[in-house]
């Protein structure tokens, strides 16, 4: 009954909507797509290669100063950033060479220019090493994760569901995979490992958002024998969409929190959820649902079939 009630509440044609749903994703898309072919990705050290260097400073200090200090000494296009205060610098270097020896040489040679033009004393905290052939082996290993997940998803909801949901919700994935992925590329944030986890729990979070929708349309299926198709799906979505907006409003309240505070180590992890939580919200109704519409789902695709015999009349 309280279903009901709710479907009758809140009246919102969805699929009504999908045409221009589709025109809006088909067009973002298409931006993500060309930014990843003519811009690439500002991959992090995680993928190229080369050595992150951790500093601490007795007093706060300008970025400016440390980049002027590094340039002083020899190491030009350093990236700088603060880790955590403004007393905590990650100076993120280049590779310059496959030897961990080497690695060892260099940061002795940029802790010392950052030592001889600090007014106090710099403490060398974190030395990271990773080699060039390591990064590209890593983002090989991070798309074939990435593959596979969406392998292993179109099985499931193919097994549990039917195989038109598992279509629908493997477009919706790596639609919302492109497009997080997108908005890295044509910004120009760094990708590095963590970003790469994000996209794999948006991958698990708009799975889950999306097959709660599928099994709420497989039951009202089974319940409303009078309603068309796109009737049946607006009103499933109409009665997980409390939930939905209240699941998605809460983890985007984190990770803001997380974006705003946790610093620049967890930047790009946060935001590639943030980006994640919104699309892949959107994507369950506009994309998976809307897909399953456009081939051709019937009611009786979901309906139990009736057992031989059940219409016969029982005689003592």
């Amino acid at each position: 009954m309280r279903n009901k009630a709710m479907a009758k509440t809140l009246n919102i044609d969805f699929m009504g909507m999908r045409r221009a749903a589709a025109i809006v994703s088909g067009a973002v898309l298409v931006i993500a797509l060309l930014s990843m072919l003519l811009r690439g990705f500002d991959f992090g050290l995680d993928f190229t290669g080369g050595t992150v260097i951790e500093v601490g400073y007795e007093t706060p200090t300008e970025l400016a100063e440390v980049t002027g200090a590094l340039e002083a000494g020899g190491f030009v296009g350093a990236t700088v950033q603060h880790f955590g205060s403004r007393q905590d610098v990650l100076i993120r270097l280049a590779p310059g060479s496959d030897d961990e020896g080497a690695s060892a040489q260099l940061s002795d040679r940029v802790f010392q220019a950052l030592s001889a033009a600090a007014a106090g004393e710099v403490d060398l905290r974190r030395v990271e090493f990773v080699g060039p052939q390591v990064g590209e082996e890593l983002r090989e290993q991070g798309g074939l994760a990435v593959l596979f997940s969406l392998i292993g998803i179109l099985i499931y909801v193919a097994l549990r569901f039917e195989w038109r949901f598992a279509v629908g919700s493997v477009v919706a994935l790596v639609h919302d995979v492109i497009v997080v992925i997108g908005i890295f590329s044509l910004f120009q944030i760094s990708f590095d490992l963590t970003v790469l986890a994000a996209v794999l729990a948006v991958i698990g979070y708009s799975l889950n958002d999306t097959i709660v929708v599928f099994d709420r349309v497989r039951e009202n299926f089974r319940k409303m024998r009078k309603g068309t198709v796109t009737e049946i799906i607006n009103a499933s979505i109409g009665q997980t969409l409390s939930r939905t907006v209240v699941t998605s409003c809460t983890t985007l309240l984190v990770l803001v929190a997380l974006y705003m505070l946790g610093g620049e180590v967890i930047s790009g992890f946060s935001l590639a959820l943030i980006i994640g939580v919104v699309v892949g919200t959107y994507s369950s109704i506009y994309v998976a649902t809307a897909a399953v519409v456009w081939m051709g789902l019937s009611k009786t695709d979901l309906l139990p079939p009736e057992k031989e015999g059940a219409g016969a009349e029982v005689r003592p």
